[in-house]
Order: C-alpha cells, then structure tokens, then sequence
C-alpha cells in the first residue's frame, strides 16, 4: 500500500504504538497482581482484542451481545457484558455465549433490573453469573449507596437464576477530575468500593474500569480491586492527553488523516472530514481535534462531510494538503469506519477490519 495514493479521510492506527499501550497497561496490572480485562468498546478489532489476551489479559469486557459476539474468533475464554439485558427475546444469543465460554458474566445495574434479568435467564434455560454495579459518581447505571447495594444482591438472590460473583462500576466522570487529584479520586474510590463489596461479602470480586484512573486504581488496590476494565488506553484521545493528562501526546496511537479541500475565506479552512469521521463528540472546550505535529489548527466545527479548521496556521495551509488530526473521543471515531490502516514508520502495513462496528444490540 502507498499511503499517499489512499483516500482520505482515513483512520490510520501507528502499530509500534498500540503495542506500546497495551504492553504498558498490562505490566501495570501484573506488577500489581491485578487482572486487566479490557473493554473492545474502545477498538472494536478482533486484531487488538487478540494481542491484548496474548499479553495477559484474563477476558474482554463488552457493552453488547454484538460485540462480545464479535470478538470470539479473538480466542477470549471469559467475558463480562457490561450493559443491562432485559430483553428475553435475546434469550438464545445469551446461551450460545455462554455454552462457548468458561466465564460469562452479565450486569445487574439496580433491583429492578435484577428481576427483569431473571426473565432472560430464564428463557435461556440458565443460571447466569453476574456483577452488580454500582454508581461512584457518573449517575448512570448502578445502585446509589450501601444500601441500595443490599436491596440489589437480595433481589438477586431471590430470583434463583443469578449468582452475584463481584461488583463492578464505570468511573466516567473521572474524565472531569482536575489532573492533581486524581490520584486522591482514585484512593477514595477505591475505599468506597471495597467497604460496600466487603458489607456484601468479601469473597466478591472487585472491577473498576476507567482509561483515565485504571492505573491509578490498580496502584491504590492493594489487594482490594481484583481487575480493571479499560478501553480507550488503546489508542489513546484529546480526552485523555488534554484533559485528564494521563497519556502523553507522543503515545497516541490512533488519528485521522484528512486533506483540506477549501479556504473559502481568511481564517478558515475546509477538510474532507466531518462528523461522519469525528462524530459529534468534542472537548470541554468544543473541539473535534487537532493537528498532531504541533500546528496551531483545530477542528472547531463539524458537518457531515466537512470540518472547519481554525487556528493561527490556516492561511499557510495549501488545498490539497493532507494533515494528521488526533480525535477528542476515540471511541466514536473506531466506530464510524469499517476498517483502520496499520502503519508501522509511517508506513502502511495492513488493513484491520473493525469486526463490531455498529454492534448496538
């Protein structure tokens, strides 16, 4: 492949990098004897989920059944899906699973939830193993306190189709929390999840799961947190570079390469990469993203099929200019294309097909 020939836009993954990564959070996770099983929500790649359980991981975390579906030919032995199931009609996907697994485990996000759980494992003929979540300050799923954590694992014990096997929570709103007191965040989190786990039953397993704070947490565990689900630490963001500060510029592994097509006035510039590439995700401070070799140029506005550079290094720039960009959400940018371009030196070296792409249900 010449990769000056290839259309753009084009999601491009630097190989040496992504290596890099995963290398990196696996270490962290062994020095500290804790298990890393990340989430694919982040790549999506049967090829990344691969050489993660090459590494070490103990199993993949998954939002949906599509995705967990996906990455079988990855050669995973356990999976966690961490989403709430309701529906029993997806009863016989929640089977076939399981039967090719040797751990399966599903969420249960409230008491609520727990007993429409049940219906499903019920139509799936199955006792299903599960992982209560618990809410540390994102407010989405998750029971609210230790309370609500004694009221969800009687519910669960009640039904007579699930079995509690640890507690887990997504510390999104880590993302928010000012660099210097991440790791007092991180300590508190931890204390907190382990005296509720250890009210229920200190047997339980404990699972965190945060690019920005995994590191973190895995350090503060001190034998209290028994795995952490990352997914973004992949490849790496403007979320995780600029804002949470725990990845350093050079160490992302994911950007888009884009070519201007317009300057229709001072000022501004057009590239062939919109939100169809981007999506709508930004910064806190409204961008799409930026220039990775340094240049003062910023995607600060996003149509469909266009983005709007601005910036103090615009009006050097030529039509027909191809530029590196570094997305603000990775995530979203993964799940926009079917397949990424390998480079290894610059150089492209293979074609990765993105297999859970769209994998909403």
């Amino acid at each position: 492949m010449d990769l000056a020939a290839l259309p753009t836009p084009l999601v491009l993954v630097d190989l040496p990098r992504l290596e890099e990564n995963l290398r990196g959070m696996q270490a962290e996770c062994d020095r500290h004897g804790v298990e890393l099983r990340p989430h694919i929500k982040t790549h999506k790649m049967v090829e990344v989920a691969r050489r993660q359980l090459a590494l070490g991981a103990k199993g993949l975390t998954c939002a949906k059944l599509g995705e967990a579906e996906a990455m079988l030919p990855a050669g995973p032995r356990s999976l966690f899906l961490a989403h709430s199931l309701v529906d029993p009609g997806q009863a016989a996907r929640v089977a076939a699973l399981a039967e090719q697994l040797d751990d399966f485990r599903v969420a249960v996000t409230s008491e609520a939830h727990a007993v429409a759980l049940a219906r499903v494992a019920a139509a799936a003929g199955r006792t299903l193993a599960v992982m209560l979540a618990i809410d540390t300050g994102l407010g989405r799923e998750g029971v609210r306190g230790a309370e609500a954590a004694d009221r969800a694992a009687a519910a669960i014990a009640r039904t007579g189709r699930l079995e509690l096997r640890g507690c887990y929570t997504h510390e999104g709103h880590f993302y928010g929390v000012p660099p210097d007191q991440l790791a007092a965040r991180a300590a508190e989190l931890v204390d907190r999840l382990a005296a509720i786990r250890d009210r229920l039953d200190p047997r339980l397993a404990l699972w965190p799961g945060c690019s920005v704070s995994a590191r973190l947490v895995v350090a503060a565990g001190r034998g209290r947190v028994q795995a952490v689900r990352p997914g973004a630490y992949v490849f790496g963001d403007l979320s995780l570079t600029r804002a949470a500060r725990v990845m350093a510029d050079d160490a992302v592994a994911l950007h888009v390469l884009a070519t201007v097509v317009d300057k229709p006035e001072p000022g501004l510039a057009l590239i062939d990469a919109g939100s169809k590439t981007f999506s709508s995700d930004k910064t806190p401070d409204g961008l799409s993203a930026l220039a990775t070799d340094g240049r003062d140029l910023a995607v600060a506005r996003v149509n469909e099929e266009h983005g709007y550079l601005r910036g103090g290094a615009v009006d050097a720039l030529e039509i027909g200019e191809r530029i590196l960009f570094t997305p603000a959400h990775v995530c979203t940018v993964v799940n926009l294309t079917d397949e990424v371009v390998v480079t290894a030196q610059g150089r492209p070296v293979a074609r990765w097909s993105v297999e859970a792409r769209g994998c909403t249900h």
